[in-house]
Formats: C-alpha cells, sequence, structure tokens
C-alpha cells in the first residue's frame, strides 16, 4: 500500500480513535495527546502495517489502547499528593471529570441518563471492551487484538458488562417494556 492511501484511510478513522480515547482517558485534553501519539506511533509503523479485512481501525485502537495504558502504569510510578496538599483542590478536580463519552459526536442526546451513568460505572476493563463492541462495532476477535486479550477473555468481560447493566438498568427496561431474563 502506497503512503498517500495508508494515510488517507488512518485520518478517515481519527473521529473513532478520538471517541474510544474519551472513553479510555475521560477527559478532551488528555484524549487529544493520546490521538496525537497514536497517529504519529501508527505513521512512524507505516511500512509494517498490512491491510486486512477489518481495515486500519483496529491497528489504530491497538496502538492507542497501548498508549493509554503505558500512560497509565506512567501515572502509577509517579509521587502522589502529600499531606499539605488543600483537600478542596483535589476533590474539585475529581468532581469536574467530564462523561466518558462526546455526546455531540455519539449522538447520545435521547439516551436515558441512567444508562449513561450506569455505563460510566463500569469497570474499566468492562467498559472498554463494552463500548469497542458496541458502540465501534469490532468483532470479538478485533476487540482481542486491540487489548492484547484472549478471545474468551473478551467474551467473559462482555458477558459480565452486560450482565452488570442488564442488573442496574432492570427499572429502566421494565419502563421500557423490555423483559430482561436471567
Amino acid at each position: 500500500m502506497d503512503s498517500k492511501t495508508f494515510r488517507e484511510l488512518a485520518l478517515a478513522e481519527m473521529d473513532s480513535v478520538y471517541r474510544m480515547a474519551m472513553h479510555l482517558s475521560r477527559h478532551p485534553d488528555e484524549a487529544s495527546d493520546l490521538v496525537q501519539e497514536t497517529y504519529l506511533k501508527a505513521l512512524k509503523a507505516e511500512a509494517r502495517f498490512e491491510l486486512r479485512e477489518q481495515g486500519v481501525r483496529p491497528w489504530l485502537f491497538k496502538i492507542l489502547h497501548n498508549n493509554f495504558y503505558t500512560r497509565v502504569g506512567k501515572k502509577k510510578r509517579e509521587p502522589t499528593l502529600g499531606d499539605d496538599m488543600p483537600e478542596q483542590s483535589v476533590l474539585g478536580e475529581v468532581d469536574q471529570t467530564p462523561p466518558a463519552w462526546d455526546l455531540a459526536h455519539l449522538d447520545w442526546e435521547q439516551v436515558d441518563d441512567r444508562l449513561k451513568h450506569a455505563i460510566e460505572e463500569l469497570p474499566e476493563h468492562y467498559r472498554e471492551v463494552l463500548l469497542l463492541w458496541a458502540v465501534e462495532g469490532l468483532k470479538y476477535r478485533e476487540v482481542a487484538e486491540v487489548i492484547g486479550v484472549p478471545l474468551g477473555t473478551v467474551m467473559s468481560r462482555l458477558y459480565r458488562a452486560r450482565a452488570i447493566l442488564s442488573e442496574k438498568l432492570s427499572e429502566l427496561a421494565a419502563e421500557s417494556g423490555i423483559k430482561v431474563t436471567t
């Protein structure tokens, strides 16, 4: 594949990559940084890219996933705030965390707030699998490649995420006339 075609394919996926970066980081600035790092690494590795049936999206998500978790690992090794820091400033930053998705791009205006809240409360490893599958439309095998886990782990995490959501949203389902079976 020539460089121009690769770049066109990669740039066509930028909105999806940003959306997933928002899901992971929950902060617009960090999401933008992640996207920039992802594309920088993708362009450097362009010669190694092999176009498959799924296109360039799973490959870009894999780079994004690795970038994000590299950052998480670095943050865990950073020193934490000392006791001399004002408690109010720390709490203020936590309360101002934006939602995990960009509503303007995902068109979630009509989605019940209880569903949004339930998805946001999912443990990160369940939420990531659910969003890659449900929002980004990746197949199980593609999700497994993106996050670097076995296919069975993806299926298990997706099952658990859906079970948690089903339990938390049983009242919403009843209101909507949806029968939930366990």
